[in-house]
């Protein structure tokens, strides 16, 4: 039993499943906007983008081997630390992109695949190299945030060029930036370490905590765009949505005077996904019980 544990913990790791698994939310946030209720077809595409995310990170393992062993924050994942070869993660890596490559060609259709296949060219291929030789691959990078719901979406049978889902697809476009950059704060010198080029080598504490913030409040300002394109047409939804992006702004000002704190950094860590997560409830919600006055 003991032993079935560690394989597990090692193949949970390697999938990246606190990250997948709101990647997988994201599929369904998608789904549900377009049909406007949960049945069992949301079941499998789900599943298929969510193992298709942890084939994607388990390759990302395989990439990044070298890199992590130089971070304290990565040292101890599952190839540096020496507890599954390289080729093991290659292999688990393709079964997973194989097979759940089939579960959303036959769950949902061609579309939905292609914008899998896209997502997974795009971070193993474009983003994971392009983040060692700029500092700002994350801007690019951040599409990988932005495709999930819009494959939802398209799993529903919805059209990837709807305004709607675009709106949608644009503030978590946006969030994935400062959600990179607080990390960087908190984490630049282990970045620095592997050598990674990193904006804490071209702007001061002062200067990227001011970009961070202007990014934050971008991100409130973007989430005005989905009631605008009708995502939402409830009032109390849009009064929430609105009144969550100016709590989100007045919770986090404390990085633009305490940005030697990385408590700060952490504090707007965590409001910043605490308000993405209550945008999709919101969401959600009014779609599934239909309120719509």
């Amino acid at each position: 039993m003991k032993a079935f544990k560690k394989y597990f913990d090692i193949l949970f790791e390697l999938g990246k499943v606190r990250i997948t698994f709101f990647v997988a939310v994201t599929t369904s946030v998608g789904f549900i906007l377009y049909s406007g209720n949960i049945t069992e077809k949301i079941i499998l595409p789900t599943l298929g983008v969510f193992l298709l995310a942890c084939g994607s990170s388990a390759l990302n393992h395989f990439q990044e081997k070298d890199k992590d062993a130089l971070m304290d924050r990565t040292k101890g994942r599952p190839i540096p630390s020496g507890r599954i070869t390289p080729n093991g993660v290659l292999v688990y890596a393709f079964i997973l992109i194989v097979f759940s490559s089939l579960i959303i060609y036959y769950s949902a259709n061609t579309t939905a695949l292609i914008l899998g296949w896209i997502n997974l060219f795009w971070y193993n291929v474009i983003y994971t190299p392009l983040k060692r030789i700029n500092s700002l691959a994350v801007i690019p990078g951040s599409i990988i945030g932005a495709l999930p719901p819009v494959i939802g979406w398209s799993a529903a049978g919805g059209s990837i060029s709807d305004p709607k889902i675009l709106a949608v697809a644009l503030f978590f476009f946006i969030w994935q930036i400062p959600h990179f950059w607080l990390l960087l704060m908190i984490y630049g010198k282990d970045y620095e370490k592997a050598g990674f080029p990193t904006l804490t080598k071209i702007f001061n504490n002062r200067q990227l905590s001011r970009i961070t913030f202007t990014w934050i409040a971008a991100l409130a300002t973007s989430c005005l765009l989905i009631p605008f394109f009708d995502v939402s047409r409830n009032i109390l939804s849009i009064v929430l949505i609105i009144a969550l992006g100016f709590i989100l702004v007045w919770s986090t000002r404390n990085i633009l005077t305490n940005y030697i704190e990385k408590l700060i950094f952490r504090k707007a860590f965590l409001h910043i996904n605490l308000y993405v997560l209550a945008i999709v409830l919101i969401l959600s919600l009014e779609k599934l019980l239909l309120i719509e006055f």
